[in-house]
Parts: C-alpha cells; structure tokens; sequence
C-alpha cells in the first residue's frame, strides 16, 4: 500500500489567508489534488504542509469581462469549463481539451489551474519510491542521470497538460497573486524547457484565474488528443489548433502541440501558410504545414508509448486538428 507522507493541512476561506499560509516554503497549495496526492504517495512531491483551496469561492467561476475577455477561476472543475456555454462560444479548443482530460470522476474533482500546473512527467518518475530506489533515481529528483537519454544533463520530463497548448492559441494570460503584489504573465512564457522545474511560478505564488482576451469574429479552435485508450490516459500528443476567418478567408491561424517536452511547441509558419486562402483551398498549405510539425516535434521515450509512432501521428493530429477547426 502506497501511503502519504506526514503534512499539515490548512483550509483557507480566502485568497488573502493563503497567501499567508503559502510565505511557508514548506507549503504547497492542493486544488482537487489529482495528480499532487499520487506524486505524494510516490514520494515525487513531499510537501510540509498543503494548503486546500477547495473552500475560497472567489477561486472559482467563468465570467466575461466587459471589455469580452473571458476569466476563469483556476478553481473552476474542467467539467465545468467543458460544459459552459461562454466557454464552448468563446474558446472552443480549450472546452474539448478540458472534456478529455481523464474520466468524469476526475474531471468532476480536478480543476482548470490544477491541469495548468500539472508538474511534468516522466514514465521514469511516475513510479514508486521503491522502484525508482531500485532502477536508480534520476535527474527530476533524488538522482544525477536521465533515463531517456543518455548522458543527458536536463531533465526530459513532459508538459502534458491537456488544456495549456488551448491556452497557449488563444493568447490566454496567467493571473497569479503573492503577498502583497500580483501579476499577469502570458501562458506562453510561464514554462521552461526544463523538465525538473518548468514553471516561473515564484515563491508564494498562487495561481488565482486564467484570463483569455477576446478573439476575433471569426474565431474557430480545436483540440486532437493521442491517447492509448478512450478515457483516463494522459495524451501521447495533444494538437491545438486556433484558425480566424475573416469572411470566407482565413486572417491568422496557430498549432500548438503538447505532450512532447516540458513546454508546449509551437508550429512555425501555420498562419504564413494559411492566410488569405479560403478553407476550401488549403491541402496543400495543410502538407506543408504538417510536414513542418513532423520536422520541428521530436518526441523521445519520456512518456507510454512508442516515440517513433507518436512521431508519425505529429502530422496526421495537426491536420486533423487543422480541419476540425475550419470546420466547427
């Protein structure tokens, strides 16, 4: 049996009693703790204290701003996000990335800004205590090696979030609160390419809404997922794909892909390939485009599944992804 490690557990009512509690670097804030308490029971994460901030209201919700950007609570379940209304008009990618994320259960439990900050992983790492001790620990902690590959001096662990390459075309912001100041950072420059730690995420930071801008009249998303199974797994890749129209043509488009090192990758040259043309007139433009994907993402063997293939289905999800969204 797989047991937690001793913690304190504080329940703030208020964003402004855990900012408090999280000056502590011990803390750690836990939202649906899906992914935080497996890492705890694996000895992967060992914090001294969790900070539950399932009882701070204002944490949670979807709203439009007047100026029509979009917030969303990072305490917001992503069956909420999936089923919402405003959501689904306004970033269509990011209510299908959250509606595949695991099963219903889990979607019920786990939150937007919990899948935003997934720590990244690793089929090295996501182990038992017992069985990385055993095998030889490995950069992303305890160890001095990588596993994946050899001789490498930086941790390959992947960022695979379902609902970050969405964010990542929409231009979506990151509201993040600390005592006594706050800030904004785009989605895009919050990762490092650094699998032991890719997030800016600063001590006593806590991250409190995701703030999408308006997008254009025109705009149409969609997110593709890789999956050994229909439910529960992890992406082996995930494909975001934004394309805006303006009338019958397309004005600007973005790919994003996922799953394959700690940042998400963005595809060069989609909205160079696509703009002015109609949907109808694109398959050539989408070759060129797919054949850059399969070029610029590499996948290795961090995560389940067989790189060579997840490398094969890089173009084949960006065009499919691609389609989907001219389409929706």
């Amino acid at each position: 049996m797989l047991r937690l490690p001793r913690f304190e557990l504080h329940r703030p009512s208020s964003i402004s009693e855990a900012l408090v509690i999280l000056e502590n670097p011990e803390a750690q804030p836990i939202a649906g703790g899906t992914d935080l308490l497996p890492n705890m029971k694996h000895r992967v994460a060992t914090p001294g204290a969790l900070v539950a901030l399932a009882g701070i209201a204002e944490l949670r919700g979807v709203r439009a701003d007047p100026d029509g950007a979009l917030v969303i609570g990072a305490m917001t379940p992503l069956e909420e996000v999936a089923a919402s209304e405003v959501v689904r008009a306004h970033a269509p990618a990011l209510s299908v990335a959250a509606g595949l994320v695991s099963g219903p259960q889990l979607r019920r439990t786990g939150t937007l800004g919990g899948n935003v900050l997934l720590d990244t992983r690793c089929r090295f790492i996501n182990q038992s205590h017992f069985w990385r001790e055993s095998l030889g620990f490995c950069l992303k902690k305890d160890g001095t090696k990588c596993h994946v590959v050899e001789s490498g001096r930086r941790c390959v662990a992947a960022q695979d979030a379902d609902t970050v390459p969405p964010l990542c075309t929409l231009g979506a912001e990151m509201m993040l609160a600390r005592r006594g100041s706050s800030r904004t950072v785009a989605v895009d420059a919050f990762f490092k390419p650094d699998g032991v730690s890719n997030r800016t995420l600063e001590p006593g930071e806590l991250l409190t809404a995701l703030r999408i801008p308006k997008q254009a009249p025109g705009h149409r998303g969609a997110y593709e997922k890789l999956r050994a199974r229909g439910s529960i797994d992890f992406p082996l890749l995930g494909v975001a794909a934004r394309v805006d129209f303006d009338g019958e043509r397309i004005a600007d488009a973005d790919v994003v892909v996922g799953a394959l090192q700690a940042r998400p990758v963005r595809v060069k040259g989609v909205a160079e390939a696509l703009r002015d043309r109609a949907a109808g007139a694109v398959e050539d433009a989408l070759e060129r485009i797919a054949a850059q994907a399969h070029k610029q993402c590499r996948p290795v063997a961090n995560i389940p599944g067989d790189p060579e293939y997840r490398h094969e289905m890089v173009p084949v999800f960006v065009k499919r992804a691609l389609r989907a969204a001219m389409t929706s």
